[in-house]
This record gives C-alpha cells, structure tokens and sequence, in this order.
C-alpha cells in the first residue's frame, strides 16, 4: 500500500483485525518502480478495458489476458526520465 496514513484508519484497522491472514506492506511513495508499475496498469485501462465490453468477470479476465499476450509479443519498457519528470514507453 502506498498511501499509509488513509490505511492506518480505525474502520481500517477493525477489517484487517477481522482478517488476519492478510498482512499489510507498505510501499514508499518515492518508489519510482512503483509509478512505473501503476503507469503500466493506466495504460491498460485506458487503451483496452475502458475500450472493451465485458458482461462478467471470467470475460474481464480473458480480454486482460489477451491484451497481455499481445503486449509481451513486442514489449517496450516505461523509462523514467527524471529531468523533465515524464514517462516514455
């Protein structure tokens, strides 16, 4: 998680209580993989599933696998570029 102070909240606390087998890790906010990873996952939703329509989950899930295969047959990896703080695929 990488917004601590919003995880940290009482009704928060009270369902990670009510769920021990899940363990809260946080991430830093300055982990520029990090906004790499969440840049790739943007791409995604907007260049296939907010262009797509799925009438279930299973369906959802296969059109993110076939997005996914296309992807990996030429993928093109996000470079930080931190002198003008822009991203570049």
């Amino acid at each position: 998680m990488d917004n601590y102070t919003t995880h940290k909240t009482d009704k928060i606390k009270a369902r990670l209580a009510l769920h021990p087998r899940y363990q809260v890790h946080f991430t830093p906010t300055s982990a520029s993989w990090l906004n790499l990873v969440e840049r790739f996952f943007s791409d995604l939703s907007e260049k296939w599933i907010k262009r797509q329509a799925h009438t279930s989950v299973d369906d959802l899930g296969s059109s993110i696998e076939h997005y996914l295969d296309n992807y990996n047959q030429d993928p093109r990896s996000f470079r930080w570029h931190k002198k003008c703080g822009r991203y570049s695929g």
